[in-house]
């Protein structure tokens, strides 16, 4: 080991190698890399190699241990990566000289380093393959200037502060450059943690989350120009004519991007086969160019992530983007990133804070800023009249710090504007200001539930020739043509129209190309698509599979007469996914969710799981959901010959209770259509005795003359489920009277067994759909309590589980419905509660879960105070 002069070293070797207050570089053998092994007597750690992947280990783990502790706090991933590296470097196991000496020597930091720049390089153009540079143009006017007024406030204190203090913490440094550095810092907003925090506080797809992201881009690319100008004239010896050679030199070689590579890159996804992915050959050109791109603007003068960034951006969002993202992105964010962290961290030494008047005034300066963006946010937010909350928490969200100021920060301290007290207590100030802003988000903007005049939660209470509001949701192209058959069955027409919200389920992963489909949901309703000039552009940016799935759902709407569809799309971890359906589903007043089985069909006929993530979210919506549900289990309802037959025979298994009155006010709104053929097979049990069931004969009379199809309910007494069951499917032969296409069948049976010999006893050709209720029955009902024990998919009932299973012979679809029913509905007394409260949790045992309860509810309800009810109202 030989130790050499810094003064015959270039001042980036010194910089990158050893800290300034040292005077010594420590140079080793290049044939120092791999050991010959611990029994040869040599300590592994003195070669490089094994040193640094030691090196890599302890930071990454350190980065996920602090990312699963910091996770209940839903704090962003930034927060524990630099975290990580403060923990690791001096200011705490720093100060053990043992951990010093044999994990992070000075010898090892310019391996690496530059390890950990390479991974930045890569990391900056996954930023800028994330971006749409397409939002600027139809972000409009709002969200433009609530990225300037976030900008230019902060900036301009930083202007003005850094007269105040520029003595305390940079020394013999241009005060132009040092004005720069300090104005970007304090000024900038971190795109990607933006977004991923938006995602995590499930805002992303709100009015809110839409103008935070489309402000922090425009941020985010203003304060990459201004970085760019500030390293082009921080060079202490530079004259004004090499700097303004490094910017002339920069604008070349933006506009060669746009201009050379930006065509080329169009040029080569035309050249892409249709349904066919990017080739690894091009792949590799492409990551290669983002390696050339750094060298340039390294060899300019302006640091090489900035190279890597442009390159990035000029590559059109898309099929080529979501590609190349998907390929490096895990091993990029995984392994290299977080050692630029580290070497922040290691640079972090907290005590070197010694100065209390330069931490107070840096402490000071920062909340200025930081006040000051969140007050251009309000001013802003006032003018165009949204609430003062709102105004607050943009502001605070655009406040969120990361990767680009980290970035300003350590390109500032290597060219010695700020030195290592000034650099520790702007990266301390930094997480402590992100760490702020999911907690102060959350307790300020509060999410408006619309629950007021929200009555008609499921089908029964509603007329089954009225308007239907139902929530469609899909996870893939191959769940549309099943929910389009079921749509043309539901005899959607002028007279009772269906409103659809077709919503693309997407999960949130966290990862970039996740978040091209989170920012383009942000913006992919049907009328954002077809409305206004930018729509083509925005429909382009969709995802494949969201565009596909949109595309479907508005073609049926134009050649289907009484349908109206609104696409939307909602990016969430499927562990949380249900809430984000309920609180739509609640804020557009539906009546019915139609979600995909989590099993698809196979060739052979068979059912094979597609995504089990589905199927716990299935679960979860049952029991949170805030109206009924439908589960459709798709067994050729999808088929093309299917679709094109004019006639569509469906049979209801009515066994009794909520859900099998729903299973068949949804059949009522089927028979209205002219080629469905419906059969009603009731199943009793043997002991049953047909019996008049209401005290007063008319309790089903009608409401008015006005309306003839509203239902009038006058509850009596003690209303037991059979009354109620027997009533329901009264006044459906009464209505269907003289219809030839309903029939109606009878099984009796006296226990499982029978039950399924029953089932198995009808033509099973005869059918393409079955509608039958989730929970069907009384609670214990020998019809079915046998088949309870044996479900392989509770989610689908006994009925439901049992037409799917394997070794049951019948291949048709089956739609499975569970009724809800709204606590404290409109009743005249606690015991004439016409529905009853469905307490059913699915992830529990049908035994333990699966009983009718009737809602406790006093008279005073609010509404309560009649002896008769309507339905419908």
């Amino acid at each position: 080991m030989d130790s050499l002069p810094t003064d015959t070293l270039p001042e980036e070797v010194r910089n990158a190698t050893h800290p300034k207050e040292m005077g010594t570089v420590v140079c080793y053998s290049p044939m120092m890399i791999t050991t010959n092994g611990i029994w040869q007597g040599v300590n592994p750690l003195e070669f490089s190699l094994p040193l640094f992947i030691l090196q890599m280990s302890v930071i990454v783990v350190t980065t996920r241990l602090l990312v699963v502790l910091l996770k209940p706090f839903r704090q962003p991933r930034v927060i524990a990566e630099i975290l990580s590296g403060v923990v690791l470097g001096p200011s705490l196991l720093g100060q053990v000289d043992v951990w010093a000496n044999m994990v992070f020597p000075q010898r090892s930091l310019l391996t690496l380093e530059t390890v950990a720049h390479l991974g930045l390089l890569y990391f900056l153009f996954l930023v800028g393959l994330e971006m749409d540079i397409d939002v600027i143009k139809r972000s409009g006017k709002k969200a433009l200037f609530v990225a300037l007024a976030g900008m230019a406030l902060p900036f301009c204190i930083g202007i003005a502060t850094s007269f105040i203090f520029r003595h305390q913490v940079s020394r013999n440094v241009h005060q132009t450059s040092f004005l720069l550095f300090l104005g970007v810092a304090l000024s900038v907003t971190a795109f990607p943690v933006l977004a991923r925090i938006l995602a995590e506080i499930k805002l992303l797809n709100t009015e809110l989350g839409r103008i935070a992201m489309s402000a922090a881009i425009v941020n985010d690319m203003c304060a990459w120009i201004l970085l760019a100008l500030a390293i082009a004239i921080s060079e202490v010896d530079s004259t004004a004519l090499s700097s303004l050679w490094v910017l002339l030199s920069g604008v070349l070689f933006v506009l060669f991007c746009f201009y050379a590579v930006r065509p080329c890159m169009w040029w080569l996804i035309r050249r892409i086969p249709e349904g066919e992915g990017v080739s690894d050959m091009q792949v590799s050109l492409i990551l290669t160019g983002v390696m050339l791109a750094g060298v340039c603007t390294d060899a300019i003068g302006i640091h090489s992530v900035f190279g890597a960034f442009v390159y990035g951006l000029v590559i059109p969002s898309g099929p080529l983007g979501v590609s190349l993202i998907e390929k490096i992105e895990d091993f990029v964010t995984g392994l290299l990133l977080p050692l630029f962290f580290a070497i922040s961290g290691l640079r972090t030494n907290v005590r070197m804070v010694r100065d209390p008047v330069t931490v107070g005034l840096l402490v000071l300066v920062f909340m200025m800023a930081s006040f000051a963006k969140v007050m251009g946010t309000i001013i802003i937010t006032a003018l165009y009249t949204m609430p003062f909350r709102e105004g607050i928490a943009l502001g605070f969200l655009m406040n969120t710090r990361g990767l680009v100021e980290m970035i300003v920060l350590n390109i500032g301290r290597d060219k010695e504007v700020l030195d290592d007290e000034s650099f520790a207590v702007m990266v301390l100030v930094s997480v402590a200001m992100t760490t702020l802003v999911t907690p102060v988000v959350l307790g300020v903007h509060r999410t408006k539930r619309r629950l007021v005049g929200y009555k008609r939660r499921n089908l029964q209470r509603i007329r089954h020739d009225s308007e239907l509001r139902m929530l469609a949701c899909v996870h893939t192209t191959r769940n549309v043509p099943s929910v389009l058959s079921l749509l043309d069955l539901s005899n959607p027409n002028k007279r009772s129209p269906i409103f659809i919200y077709a919503l693309h389920l997407v999960e949130l992963t966290g990862r970039a190309s996740n978040m091209l489909a989170a920012a383009a949901a942000s913006s992919a309703s049907k009328q954002n698509r077809s409305g206004g000039g930018g729509g083509g552009s925005s429909s382009s940016s969709l995802p494949a599979v969201t565009d596909h799935i949109f595309n479907a759902f508005e073609e049926y709407e134009r050649v289907t007469g009484g349908v109206s569809i609104q696409t939307l799309a909602a990016v969430s971890p499927y562990a949380t996914m249900h809430e984000d359906v309920s609180v739509l589903a609640e804020d557009k007043h539906v009546s019915l969710i139609v979600v995909p089985f989590h099993k698809q069909q196979t060739v052979d006929g068979g059912m094979e799981t597609i995504n089990p993530s589905v199927r716990a979210f299935n679960e979860s919506l049952l029991s949170a959901s805030p109206c009924s549900v439908a589960i459709l289990v798709d067994r050729g309802l999808s088929a093309a010959a299917a679709r094109m037959t004019s006639e569509h025979n469906v049979a209801l298994l009515f066994f009794g209770g909520p859900d099998d009155r729903e299973a068949l006010a949804y059949a009522w709104r089927m028979v209205e259509h002219p080629g469905v053929t419906l059969t009603v097979v009731r199943f009793l049990p043997p002991d049953y005795r047909a019996r008049s069931v209401s005290n007063n004969p008319n309790s089903y009379s009608r409401a008015s003359s006005e309306d003839s199809r509203a239902i009038t309910i006058n509850p009596g007494e003690g209303r037991s489920e059979v009354e109620m069951d027997e009533d329901y499917l009264n006044e459906f032969r009464a209505r269907n009277q003289g219809n030839g296409n309903i029939s109606y069948a009878i099984k009796t049976v006296a226990n499982s067994e029978e039950t399924v010999a029953a089932i198995r006893g009808m033509d099973t050709s005869a059918h393409e759909l079955y509608v039958v209720g989730r929970r069907p029955g009384e609670a214990g009902s020998a019809m079915t309590s046998a088949l309870e024990e044996w479900m392989e998919n509770p989610e689908l009932g006994p009925i439901g589980d049992m037409l799917v299973s394997s070794d049951f012979s019948m291949t048709v679809s089956v739609l499975v419905v569970q009724q809800y029913v709204v606590a404290g509905a409109p009743v005249a007394s606690a015991s004439s509660d016409p529905v009853r409260q469905y307490l059913s949790n699915a992830n529990q045992r049908p035994a333990a879960s699966g009983a009718y309860r009737a809602t406790a509810t006093g008279g005073n309800s609010r509404w309560s105070g009649s002896s008769t009810t309507t339905v419908g109202f």
